[in-house]
């Protein structure tokens, strides 16, 4: 499992007094005026910061770190990614999972046989769609909805799917 779980990336500066726009990668934008500590992951290691001051505009949340007061000083986090350490995770309801555990689960029909590796995780609104890959590289689409998804094994890293009909048949066009 994942220590890190990202809520954020740094998408562009906001201002001249240390500002920036991130574009959340959590789904309770909310934590961010709860939550003040966070790590920034750099190209040169991580970097605890902590918040000074949010803001929300359109789909961004605009954050003031501690320490960091002018727009050359902020330039060089554009484009890192935000993290908080699980301590600071926001809490799970039953049948609920950070996409960062699940990735790279295997993934076994109910009779159990091996049908290959999750390697994406869609959101899509209506619900999550997993993508799970094959050991021959073929990708397949599994709706993430108790039907399809029959058991989540955190422990042994396994989840079990019925596969639906139709949902593994390889589509090919007709010329």
């Amino acid at each position: 499992m994942e220590d890190l779980l990202q809520v954020g990336i740094l998408s562009s500066t906001h201002g001249v007094r240390g500002e920036i726009k991130v574009f959340p990668t959590t789904d309770d934008v909310k934590r961010f005026k709860k939550n003040k500590e966070y790590i920034l992951g750099t190209k040169n290691g991580n970097i605890d910061v902590m918040v000074e001051s949010v803001k929300f505009f359109k789909q961004f949340v605009i954050l003031k770190f501690e320490g960091i007061d002018t727009l050359d000083d902020i330039l060089a986090y554009k484009g890192c990614s935000l993290y908080v350490n699980r301590a600071h995770a926001v809490k799970l309801q039953k049948d609920e999972y950070f996409i960062a555990d699940l990735i790279g689960m295997e993934v076994f029909d109910e009779e159990d046989n091996y049908i290959g590796k999750l390697t994406d995780v869609l959101e899509t609104g209506a619900n999550d769609v997993y993508e799970i890959t094959t050991e021959d590289e073929k990708t397949y689409l599994f709706p993430a909805i108790k039907e399809c998804i029959k058991k989540v094994d955190m422990d042994n890293r396994k989840i079990t799917a019925y596969v639906m009909p139709g949902l593994m048949e390889d589509i090919t066009a007709e010329d």
